[in-house]
């Protein structure tokens, strides 16, 4: 064949293959430039279509306790301090600490040597002084027989019985001596005033003792006495009733009680107010002196309230997921919140969400701000419990 016949047909055809190819590779980045458009646009590639399947529930309004938690230290309804009547020393100690006594049980003994001596002293002037009274009577009815017959004036007579009735006096008054000195002598051995158990006993044997020295105390097992000390700032709301709650260290429940007490006093040290709870204490599980939480509930109040596993810690400060309905559809939007006391295993939200809106309880982990969901209501609270706790475990 001719060479320049070749060359025109094969030309041509070459010519309308890069043609050809030149088209379809247009076409390709045609579209591939409209995808890329599109995936730029949602920012969320390779989600299935309706958006991330999530569970959600609904943020209901719930009853919150307005509660106040405080230190407190329980004591003896019935509770004695010991103090000695006398001063003097201590030369005996019958009990220690924890024994459980009767009443006019012995505790101490403060040298009483001191004290004997009067006594007797007091004793000896009243045996002299009945011995006085005795001569004055004898003279007193001799005077009287010797008046009756007129051999002595009647101002002798009258002498003789003055004497008789001044000896009458001055025994009286020695025999009351006596009887006070025995008193005070028996103030020199120290009893318990009641049945019970022996405190500290923070004195030992040779310490010399005031009036103000503090020997021991004596508490009456079983009811006890929360002592609260309340800001003054909160005082305004205290009143008898208030429900209160005793709690151990870890915050287990110990027992539920009342205010049974509020002072009308304010603490100028400490700037609180004393308010006290009765205790019953039948099983004797709680002791004197032991120091407790206690939770005082003011009041209740209305407020939103979410599960406490739903919400994240960033950089101090607390986020959730909540599905909102925007133009395009259903999308994730994270919230910043503010929370605020317990409630069971929730926690109350006071700024940030509000009831009615729709909480993302699951996948959170893989949620971005804006990304399309697909809502589904959550199960239960009970076994969303479940899930979460075991979701936590994996994760």
């Amino acid at each position: 064949m001719d060479p320049s016949i070749e060359k025109r047909f094969i030309e041509p055809s070459t010519a309308q293959g890069n043609a050809w190819c030149l088209a379809g590779l247009t076409v390709a980045i045609t579209l591939l430039g409209g995808c890329g458009k599109k995936a730029a646009a949602d920012g969320f590639a390779g989600l299935p279509p309706g958006g991330m399947p999530v569970q959600v529930q609904a943020v209901k309004t719930e009853t919150i306790p307005d509660v106040a938690e405080y230190l407190s230290v329980l004591k003896s309804r019935h509770s004695a301090n010991i103090n000695p009547q006398v001063e003097g020393q201590i030369t005996k100690i019958f009990v220690k600490s924890g024994d459980h006594v009767k009443t006019g049980q012995p505790l101490l003994e403060i040298d009483p040597l001191k004290q004997q001596a009067t006594l007797n002293s007091q004793e000896a002037s009243r045996n002299a002084q009945e011995a006085n009274l005795q001569l004055a009577k004898v003279s007193y009815e001799r005077a009287k027989r010797l008046s009756e017959a007129g051999v002595i004036s009647k101002a002798d007579y009258d002498t003789a019985e003055s004497n008789y009735n001044a000896a009458v006096a001055q025994l009286k008054s020695l025999d009351e001596q006596v009887t006070q000195q025995k008193v005070e002598l028996h103030y020199y051995s120290v009893s318990a005033p009641m049945d019970g158990i022996v405190g500290d006993i923070p004195v030992r044997m040779g310490d010399r003792v005031t009036v103000a020295s503090l020997l021991t105390t004596v508490d009456e097992p079983g009811a006890l006495e929360a002592y609260i000390y309340v800001p003054v700032e909160r005082s305004k709301a205290l009143h008898l009733g208030l429900p209160v709650k005793l709690l151990t260290e870890s915050g287990d429940f110990l027992a539920s009680t009342a205010i049974t007490f509020v002072s009308p006093q304010v603490d100028p040290d400490t700037q609180t107010v004393l308010a006290k709870a009765a205790v019953l204490n039948s099983q004797s599980k709680l002791r004197i002196s032991q120091q407790v939480r206690v939770q005082v509930t003011w009041g209740q109040r209305q407020g939103a309230a979410i599960p406490f596993l739903n919400i994240t810690r960033i950089n101090g400060q607390y986020f959730v997921f909540v599905a909102t309905s925007e133009g395009k559809g259903t999308v994730a939007r994270q919230r910043l919140v503010k929370i605020g006391d317990n409630v069971g295993n929730d926690v109350e939200v006071l700024d940030g969400i509000k009831s009615g809106e729709h909480l993302i309880v699951s996948g959170t982990q893989f949620l971005q701000d804006g990304m399309p969901v697909a809502e589904q209501m959550a199960a239960p609270a009970s076994s969303q419990t479940t899930q979460k706790e075991s979701g936590q475990a994996k994760h």
